[in-house]
């Protein structure tokens, strides 16, 4: 698959604990990336953070939060984000989603 240079940035923030389905909220934006055949997904956990509700979310050893910060970022045309957009409007209750144009350099595999 090749990108264009033009392309969105779709970045999505939740907590760890969310589900969909009775699964993971990450396991299940990835798997329906994946379905819409889009071009990757990367989730990252964070280590601290807050949200709306301004509770703080940390990994400090002797309060082990249950509900660290969780981004998952997806990189393709504008079309092939379009298609993810009414599942997570569906399937997220808490979070930030956002959008924002990126210019790809290099997006190959061998």
């Amino acid at each position: 698959m090749k990108l264009p240079q033009d392309c969105i940035l779709l970045r999505i923030f939740f907590g760890e604990s969310d589900t969909y389905s009775g699964k993971p909220l990450h396991e299940q934006i990835v798997f329906k990336a994946r379905e819409l055949q889009l071009a990757g997904a990367t989730v990252m956990r964070g280590i601290m953070g807050f949200g709306a509700d301004s509770r703080i979310h940390s990994m400090k050893l002797l309060d082990l939060s249950q509900d660290l910060p969780v981004i998952v970022e997806i990189v393709d045309v504008q079309e092939k984000i379009d298609l993810l957009l009414p599942f997570l409007d569906e399937a997220i209750k808490e979070g930030l989603v956002t959008m924002e144009k990126v210019k790809v350099l290099k997006y190959i595999h061998s």
